[in-house]
């Protein structure tokens, strides 16, 4: 029986450019449609025209960006398609920079498509700089993401750059069997909410041979995330690799079926984190998650369940249901002494977690390294550094 969390369960596709396909091909490249490679001009509505132009035609249809710098404004580029949609990026796409307060929450958008790619060795630049002190201030600001992905299936994205993005570099929502590789996302540690990517409703979905560096989760897991690959991403700056947070909406989807594995985090202020929500806090699932093969270097928190995560009310508990959590095979340097921390939900206490090899070093003045739990219910085997608290 093929253990559902392995590797070889998970369905792979190989990129749609490596496929041979019999119908027509045919190549749209915006600056003969009008494209202005000037760095001034607004090119959003040649974006839109030729994408849908393209969208229209069958086989295999290719939108090329040639090497220069194109300003666009927001635009949703919407399926169906009737025919495989190639989207290749050779220059430096940037949102524009005189409205740092645009309330859009996506600046370029894939939507309802089946059978995309997204690659090229240009650049997504979200000029985030001019937005970030308004974020800082205002907590409810909405600012776009650089890449959204809605209803988009059978695709690939690789070897993309995004960088300072206005909030979030890239999301998946309600995505299935999507193929992430060779990107790098870049954002100064101190830029606010700039996620790497968050990952939402969706399935089968693998992340592999990335840079992940940001504000904040180098990857989050939202609710309904489920059958999710994670393998060689390099994470940090940022806040680690999240699931969650969960449990703040009511009828939110389970969190299931997660392997991150071979991952490195650099100097992050979390590794592997699962969080969720207190007040309020509604009845949901994360189960058969496993993290294994990892190295942390100098990170505050490397292993941490927070249940009460931004816990405001004294006697809150998470009504989360934390199981079936293994984590295999870490080692490393902590930044603090508490190099795993269980902090579990009263009412909801963490199920079957599994700690088997773990070494985990702390050399600051605080003592020698330890773990913490609480409501946190499973077993250690093999080497345990710290001394486990299960």
């Amino acid at each position: 029986m093929i253990d559902p969390l392995s590797p070889s369960a998970l369905i792979r596709l190989p990129p749609f450019s490596m496929q041979q396909v019999h119908a027509q091909t045919k190549d749209f490249i915006i600056t003969e449609y009008g494209a202005r490679a000037d760095g001034k001009t607004d090119n959003s509505e040649v974006f839109l025209k030729v994408w849908n132009e393209a969208c229209k035609g069958k086989g295999r249809n290719t939108i090329l960006i040639p090497p220069g710098v194109y300003i666009t404004n927001p635009v949703r580029l919407k399926g169906p398609c009737n025919g495989e949609m190639l989207f290749n990026n050779k220059g430096v796409v940037k949102a524009p920079n005189n409205d740092p307060q645009l309330h859009v929450r996506d600046w370029i958008t894939f939507e309802r498509i089946d059978r995309l790619t997204v690659f090229g060795d240009g650049t997504f630049d979200g000029q985030g700089p001019i937005a970030w002190p308004y974020k800082k201030k205002t907590t409810n600001l909405n600012l776009p993401t650089i890449l959204t992905f809605n209803f988009v299936t059978n695709s690939v994205i690789n070897h993309i750059k995004l960088i300072d993005s206005k909030s979030v570099h890239m999301k998946l929502f309600s995505c299935s069997n999507v193929h992430v590789d060779h990107i790098t996302i870049t954002a100064p540690d101190e830029s606010p909410n700039t996620d790497g990517i968050i990952i939402s409703n969706s399935n089968q979905i693998d992340i592999s041979n990335s840079n992940i560096g940001s504000g904040d989760d180098c990857i989050a897991f939202l609710p309904g995330s489920k059958d999710v690959h994670i393998s060689h991403v390099n994470c940090g700056p940022g806040h680690g690799i999240s699931i969650g947070s969960m449990g703040g909406g009511e009828g939110e989807e389970d969190i299931s079926g997660l392997l991150i594995e071979s991952c490195t985090f650099t100097k992050t202020t979390n590794g592997v984190r699962i969080k969720t929500k207190v007040d309020p806090s509604f009845p949901v699932t994360a189960s058969n998650i496993t993290f294994q093969d990892i190295i942390m270097n100098d990170v505050s928190k490397p292993i941490f369940i927070d249940q009460q995560y931004f816990n405001e009310k004294p006697g809150a508990e998470s009504q989360v249901q934390v199981a079936d959590v293994k984590y295999i095979n870490i080692s490393g340097s902590s930044k603090t002494q508490e190099a795993v921390k269980l902090m579990c939900s009263k009412i909801k206490p963490c199920q079957r977690l599994i700690l088997n090899n773990i070494n985990l070093n702390y050399n600051g003045p605080k003592g020698p390294v330890k773990s913490e739990c609480a409501n946190a219910n499973g077993v250690a085997l093999g080497k345990q550094n710290p001394p486990s608290c299960l």
